[in-house]
């Protein structure tokens, strides 16, 4: 693998990483709503991070209604497309 293709496979990895920690700070910000300043900031950063990707694709794939619940289905689709285009860069 070139140099290119380990450096791409890194920063999707780190991506991909942020992606978990902002899913795993959502659920303790849902299940703990009197979290600290630390875990507002932490929260407001994998936001800051991930939202211009998961916003581009969200506008295209809007959050579907299931009753009085609305499941938004863009960040599954950004968090998979991230692990196959990591192992594409990886089998090259």
């Amino acid at each position: 693998m070139n140099a290119v293709g380990a450096l791409l496979g890194l920063a999707l990895l780190i991506f991909e990483l942020i992606l978990v920690a902002r899913i795993v700070l959502d659920w303790v910000g849902v299940l703990a709503p009197a979290g600290g300043g630390g875990l507002v900031r932490a929260r407001g950063w994998t936001h800051a991070v991930t939202e211009p990707v998961i916003g581009r694709v969200r506008r295209v794939l809007p959050p579907m209604r299931v009753g009085p619940v609305a499941i938004d289905l863009a960040f599954t689709v950004v968090f998979l497309a991230v692990i196959v285009l990591r192992s594409i860069v990886l089998s090259l």
